[in-house]
């Protein structure tokens, strides 16, 4: 109950203090006129920034395809590199069997 009451009282206290505001007043006015401005300008940066993002994400977007591309690419090449080390140690190997034959065959 006693809450209730609290509620009540701080409802009533911010009526009489919303009855004693004056809209004529002009610093009143003023102010308002301000925050209304500042509203607008916050909401046009707003906007901006909004767009800004977009832009920045879709740029992200685009380079993280590229790096993407760009492994692969270095994946393929360094299996290409692994596969032509093979085929030159297997020539190397077919080398030095062919030089120990025809040792062989001189003596």
């Amino acid at each position: 109950m006693k809450t209730l009451y609290e509620k009540g009282k701080k409802l009533n206290d911010a009526l009489k203090k919303l009855n004693q505001l004056n809209p004529d007043n002009s610093n009143l006015k003023d102010t308002i006129s301000n925050l209304d401005q500042q509203k607008n300008q916050l909401e046009i940066e707003k906007k901006e920034l909004e767009e800004k993002y977009k832009e920045l994400k879709q740029e992200y977007n685009n380079l993280r395809q590229k790096v993407d591309r760009f492994n692969l690419e270095k994946e393929k090449e360094t299996k290409k590199e692994l596969e032509f080390t093979e085929k030159i140690d297997e020539l190397n190997q077919e080398t030095d069997i062919l030089l120990e034959e025809i040792d062989k065959w001189q003596m």
